[in-house]
């Protein structure tokens, strides 16, 4: 218990001006391709006086930014006394397609201060469906090669520019190039859909890139996942056997006419260097094939170039991108090269990531260097593959003329550690190689460390887990011939992720593809994209994803229209669970189950940790029907409440009748079982201290170890901590030896693994058939320690952090925890330590919020500032 409370509170004699910044638009920060006719726009307010409120906006919108920053010419203006300063929605006149808007915002606080104008943001508008002019094109007759090839087009500036604005998409991949130089730093544009139903496309602003008189645009394709092998089965072509590329370049000059460029029967192609590129299997590049100056004016030779074809349109509708690029973050050096028991030369990284080798070489044409990717070295200290299945995951150059060459990769990529170099002239040193991750570029929001370094450790492996899988999609691992959007692994992470980064984008591209994929029928694949087939679907605690990650990113991100937007899929999803239900009980169809248990030795006593999958689909029926009763409260769908809430009744009444005794006792006596039922609130309250007890029990009965898999994991600790077993939740988390999620730490992991024990206790390897050693779905245990170490927590009824719930619940013997999130409304920080039975807990609220304080038998509600409190412990 903790008693004796002190609340410190400093009082700043001289108040910072108020300030507005952070300006985004539709989760971005100065979008190119706003589709939307109302736009919703986002600021965060900075002032050092505490509790401080937004009491009124004013905002301004218009087509000259300077003429704006003078509030003259504006097509929109308002004065809103309000306190709301995220997803405002623009109600001005109609917005142009393809045109530029530039904003700004000044706040007024509860204390009567007013701040300046904001500086000007501004957002594009994406281009209309019947504003495409441009034609598909693609290379004559048929698409069989595997080499890329490249498309050319010389066109002419003859007039002072104004702006010249791009709009790009493709069927493949692509990489697009103006006067020799990237049009963006992007990679893998247009990005994974659902093809067959939508396609995004990028804008790029290239103004500056362009000169008076002659310019090149050059644009390659690669295969990608549209053409390229992906999912199961070596399977080829699944959205479409051609790559095609379409492009519209939109020139406006200062004496106000247009001029437009685009793909049409003028372009000319040839084949360049990438001989191959496949996802799954690398790229081999012959840099003998080059094609210097392809790219650029000056180029004499393209009169030897082949006419284009061209491609009817598809039904796929184009889309604006809404998510976040996919770019290059860190580079990682490499920290030795080290010849291996078995004679070859092998590079390490220090780091399991996702992304390319740049690779520097010189030597003879024709040279031939491959490089193959691993995650682990056996136990001998070899290179091992194996659990890569069947993907070659190999880059190959082929050198020129005898030059100093830099290679990387253009249209795959690959998740390793380690790299094997075969046929390297000369001595390879680590000045020779540096590997490039690459993901979605979401912002860093969360930070989160404490005094043990494991733990600290652990939290640097969820991040890459985090950041190797979330690449355009988030896959369930990024190295074998997989890497697919598993719902199941989406949906237990998600809360995780949204601690980490700011995925609202990133979640909200992906979940139309959710709602595109879902089947008429409503049942939701296994995969998001699907790749698999039409009845490769509606498993439980897989499929859910349609119902969970909604909720969860509005509870997040306070995005209402989120809601909005997959309310019919959550609909239809629980309407498919309730059209396969007998009496109320989901117990047929094929489910995944507790993914990847832990499955304890059964020679000994016969005991095992496996769970009914009918009794787990109960549970997660009822999870996603309150789900969608959360959602029909929010958006006002009263008639939805009333009737769900009556199946709810039923589902959790047949869960107590099918699988309960009349003591509480469940027909699975797993912690999976007690873990879903407590956290879905399946059992009759009187029950529910007395099966956390049998939840406690079988953990310690299991040597204080965890038994959980992809579904009983997340809430694990949740359910612990709520039912007032922290300490075993604290004992769980601490636990070195296997099943933990310490055990790999200890291990030497650098991500989070796809099975407790990847690597055994001897240095041996699980199933290669299956055994990724970069899979996200176990570092779920981040999102309790982001809320129970740190004590942040969102509130749903204020959902975004417009309410904050600072209650941090120290144990383990940490002695100290600090952990800072970047809110829609600015940053929240919980930090606090243990001295000589004193807690000492530093709390910051960002202005425009409010947040309650919890600590042992105290409670203190605050606004925003910088607190400290202190409580003594006995």
């Amino acid at each position: 218990m903790m008693s004796g409370f002190i609340c410190i509170i400093s009082i700043s004699t001289f108040a910072q001006k108020l300030s507005v910044t952070d300006l985004k638009v539709e989760h971005l920060k100065n979008p190119m391709a706003i589709e939307t006719d109302s736009p919703r726009f986002s600021w965060k307010i900075s002032s050092s006086v505490k509790n401080t409120l937004q009491s009124a906006y004013e905002i301004r919108v218009g087509r000259d930014k300077a003429a704006m920053n003078a509030g003259k010419d504006l097509v929109w203006k308002a004065a809103v006394s309000s306190d709301q300063s995220v997803l405002i929605k623009y109600e001005g006149a109609a917005l142009q397609s393809k045109k530029r808007y530039f904003w700004q915002i000044r706040v007024k606080d509860n204390h009567g201060n007013t701040s300046a104008w904001s500086e000007p943001a501004f957002f594009h508008m994406g281009i209309s469906p019947t504003d495409w002019t441009a034609t598909w094109i693609k290379v004559a007759g048929k698409d069989t090669t595997a080499r890329s090839p490249l498309f050319r087009k010389e066109f002419v500036v003859n007039k002072k520019l104004k702006s010249a604005i791009a709009y790009v998409t493709a069927k493949g991949l692509y990489e697009a190039r103006i006067n020799g130089q990237r049009v963006s730093d992007t990679y893998f544009a247009p990005g994974w859909t659902s093809y067959k139903d939508h396609l995004q496309y990028q804008v790029y602003d290239v103004t500056t890139i362009l000169k008076s008189g002659s310019n090149v645009f050059g644009v390659s394709l690669g295969n990608g996942w549209y053409k390229g092998r992906i999912g199961f089965g070596n399977q080829h072509n699944f959205y479409g056997d051609t790559r095609g590329l379409l492009l519209q370049l939109v020139m406006e000059y200062t004496d106000g006419t247009m001029e437009t460029i685009q793909t049409d029967k003028s372009w000319k192609y040839a084949y360049g260097p990438i001989m191959a590129s496949d996802i799954y299997d690398g790229e081999i590049y012959d840099a003998r094939m080059e094609i210097s100056g392809w790219d650029n004016i000056g180029y004499q030779e393209d009169n030897k170039w082949n006419a284009v074809g061209t491609m009817e349109k598809g039904s796929e509708k184009l889309v604006a991108m809404s998510g976040p690029p996919v770019k290059k973050h860190e580079l990682f050096k490499a920290l030795k090269v080290f010849k291996t028991p078995a004679g070859e030369t092998v590079v390490d990284f220090g780091q399991n990531l996702v992304g390319w080798v740049m690779l520097k070489a010189k030597g003879t044409a024709g040279t031939k260097i491959t490089l193959s990717h691993a995650e682990v070295l056996t136990k001998e200290g070899n290179f091992y593959t194996t659990n890569l299945r069947s993907a070659k995951a190999q880059d190959i150059y082929i050198l020129k003329e005898n030059t100093e060459q830099v290679f990387e990769p253009h249209f795959t990529f690959q998740g390793f550690r380690y790299v094997k170099v075969e046929g390297y002239p000369g001595e390879l040193t680590t000045e020779d190689l540096t590997a490039v991750a690459l993901y979605s570029a979401m912002e860093t929001t969360g930070k989160f460390a404490t005094s043990n370094s494991l733990l600290n450790q652990l939290q640097h492996n969820i991040q890459w887990g985090q950041k190797g899988n979330f690449l355009d999609v988030p896959t369930d691992c990024p190295q074998r011939d997989e890497r697919l959007g598993w719902t199941g692994d989406a949906q237990a992470f998600a809360n995780t992720a949204a601690y980490n980064m700011d995925v609202a984008g990133f979640f909200t591209k992906w979940l139309k593809d959710v709602k595109a994929d879902q089947q008429p029928n409503g049942s939701i694949p296994h995969v998001i994209p699907n790749v698999l087939g039409v009845n490769d679907g509606a498993s439980a605690g897989w499929a859910d994803v349609a119902t969970i990650i909604p909720w969860d990113m509005y509870v997040a991100y306070g995005d209402r229209q989120l809601l909005e937007t997959q309310f019919e899929s959550m609909r239809k999803w629980v309407d498919y669970i309730s059209s396969v239900a007998k009496n109320n009980l989901w117990n047929s169809g094929f489910h995944f189950g507790d993914w990847l248990f832990y499955r304890p030795n059964d020679d000994n006593d016969g005991r095992a940790a496996v769970t009914d999958k009918y009794l787990i689909a109960q549970t997660f029926y009822a999870h996603s029907t309150q789900l969608l009763i959360n959602a029909a409260k929010v958006l006002g769908k009263q008639e939805d409440v009333a009737k769900y809430s009556a199946l709810l009744a039923n589902i959790k009444s047949a869960f107590v009748k099918e699988y309960m005794t009349a003591t509480g006792r469940l027909v699975s006596g797993t912690q999976t079982a007690y873990v879903l039922a407590l956290q879905f609130d399946m059992l009759p309250e009187e029950l529910r201290a007395a099966c956390a007890n049998r939840l406690v029990a079988n953990i310690r009965d299991y040597g204080t170890h965890l038994t959980t898999g992809f579904l009983g994991t997340p809430y694990l600790c949740h359910v612990l901590t709520r039912f007032g077993h922290n300490d075993v939740a604290y004992d769980l988390l601490m636990q070195e030896s296997y099943p933990s999620w310490l055990y790999p730490v200890k291990m030497g992991a650098t991500t989070i693994w796809e099975r407790w024990d990847g690597i055994k206790p001897d240095g041996s390897f699980q199933t290669p058939d299956m055994n990724s050693y970069n899979h996200y779905a176990y570092g779920a245990i981040g999102d309790w320690m982001y809320r129970t170490i740190a004590g942040i927590n969102s509130v749903p009824e204020q959902p975004g952090y417009k309410a904050i719930v600072i209650a941090p619940k120290p144990g383990g013997k940490i002695t100290n925890a600090a952990a800072a999130l970047e809110t829609p409304y600015g940053p929240v920080k919980s930090a606090w330590t243990l001295e000589n039975g004193l807690l000492k807990l530093e709390v910051t609220i960002p202005a425009n919020t409010n947040a309650k304080v919890i600590l042992p038998d105290t409670t203190k509600e605050i606004g925003s500032g910088t607190y400290h409190f202190e409580s003594k412990t006995e």
